[in-house]
Parts: C-alpha cells; sequence; structure tokens
C-alpha cells in the first residue's frame, strides 16, 4: 500500500515532509522523484548560514517511517477566508 501511495505522490510532484526512522530525521518539503523496486529517489534542499543546497537521495521503502503533506494553508488573523461564488450548493456551509 506504501508503495501506491508514493507513486500517486510521485506521479502529482506534490512536497512532501519523509521521517527516515533509520536515521531519526525528517526531511522537509522533498518531492518524490522516482521509485525503483525498493528505492526511492528524493529530491528536497536546505539552507545553510548563506546558501542553499539542493539534495538528491535514494532511500529504501523500509526505512520510511512516516509521510506527511501539506493539504491547505489559512492566513492568520482576524481575516474572513477568500470564498467562490462558483462553488457548488452541495460543498456550500450552511449558516443555520
Amino acid at each position: 500500500m506504501l508503495h501506491r501511495k508514493l507513486y500517486q505522490i510521485c506521479c502529482d510532484g506534490r512536497e512532501v515532509w519523509i521521517y527516515l526512522k533509520d536515521q531519526q530525521r525528517m526531511l522537509e518539503r522533498a518531492r518524490i522523484i522516482d521509485i525503483e523496486g525498493d528505492l526511492v529517489t528524493l529530491r528536497y534542499e536546505t539552507e545553510e548560514e548563506d546558501e542553499t543546497c539542493a539534495w538528491e537521495e535514494l532511500i529504501r521503502i523500509e526505512s520510511i517511517g512516516a509521510i506527511t503533506q501539506k493539504l491547505a494553508s489559512v492566513p492568520r488573523g482576524d481575516m474572513e477566508p477568500l470564498v467562490s461564488d462558483d462553488c457548488p450548493e452541495a460543498e456550500q456551509i450552511r449558516e443555520d
């Protein structure tokens, strides 16, 4: 099941946060570039002092402890979220 989900994320090109349980570290904002057998190719960037480094890593599927992805973001503050008038009626939030 994890293999299928990784393949779906790879095809969608979404950014993910991956926890590597054998190294006990989190890779932030990584993209899954390729999956071949039990190897996953990841690409991500890190910022260190005054430079940005791009990394590409091969990891085994069994080292993946967790995968998370951002679904949405909402600005903080006292603002009303933007809504669309074109929203289908079945998806509209009703005020009762």
